[in-house]
């Protein structure tokens, strides 16, 4: 069973800038953050394939703004970059790993099988 912690959300000022963290406690294909908003479905919000070339995958809301990113000095380790943060952007944030489909890690839930337990990120405007 592979362990996943999150760390690092917080409240902060639209435009603000926050890092989150995630340790997994097992190597894995994929590392992703997802999110889930009150009142909406759980999304994706950025993969990357950890154990592969680092491609990364980003959701259309986030695409410039947030950045993915493995610590080459810890493994199994995962930050959220997240700047020009909006309002829109609260949410309960998630962290994942697992092992992917056919060589790719995208925003499906089946490609993860390991979920930490979130971290609050709430953007005031």
């Amino acid at each position: 069973q592979v362990q996943v912690a999150e760390s690092g959300g917080g409240s902060v000022q639209a435009g603000g800038f926050l890092r989150l963290s995630c340790k997994a406690s097992y190597s894995t294909f994929c590392m992703g953050w997802f999110r889930q908003a009150p009142g909406k479905a759980r999304e994706g919000v950025a993969t990357i394939r950890s154990r592969s070339d680092g491609y990364a995958e980003y959701a259309n809301p986030v695409k410039g703004r947030f950045t993915i990113a493995l610590d080459p000095a810890a493994e199994s380790t995962v930050y959220l970059l997240m700047n020009s943060l909006e309002p829109e952007d609260t949410a309960m944030y998630y962290c994942a790993a697992g092992p992917g489909f056919a060589g790719q890690c995208l925003f499906y839930p089946s490609h993860f099988d390991y979920w930490g337990q979130g971290t609050q990120v709430t953007v005031s405007s």
